[in-house]
């Protein structure tokens, strides 16, 4: 009994290892925090004592055709990236186009103790950084005894 109970459980882990395995050939994310190969713009996030660092590399996007907003704790970036023919002649023939044109949309968790009412984000050089601060109540003290 217990033997077709362990052949059965290794045969269920192989083929869900396998199903993973062609989600990830395909360009799928392998879990919830990956990002197929599609995504973009592709992000880096960290944090510091004092705040959570956001940076979104998003090259030849106007300021004015990007859009951020931080609800419950949940920050919503998005926009819209137009890229033009290499030559505004009719007969320019375009053999590739690699580089993603269109909007895009990209949501982030952030932590509880994130400020919202201390933002500060910059675009340069094709990258948006965004800093949030933390709480003031939620940052470590230093307690001095007497």
């Amino acid at each position: 009994m217990y033997g077709s109970l362990l052949n059965f459980a290794d045969e269920l882990f192989s083929n869900l290892d396998q199903w993973q395995r062609q989600l990830e050939s395909r360009g799928a994310a392998a879990n919830i925090r990956q990002v197929t190969q599609n995504t973009f713009p592709r992000i880096s996030l960290g944090s510091t004592p004092n705040s959570v660092e956001v940076l979104a590399f998003i090259p030849d996007v106007d300021t004015k055709q990007l859009a951020l907003e931080i609800d419950k704790n949940v920050l919503t970036l998005q926009g819209e990236r137009v890229i033009t023919p290499p030559s505004n002649e009719e007969r320019a023939t375009v053999y590739a186009q690699e580089r993603f044109s269109g909007k895009f949309k990209r949501v982030v968790s952030l932590p509880d103790d994130v400020d919202v009412n201390h933002v500060n984000a910059i675009y340069k050089d094709g990258v948006l950084r965004i800093s949030i601060a933390r709480r003031e109540e939620t940052l470590p003290k230093r307690i001095e005894i007497q």
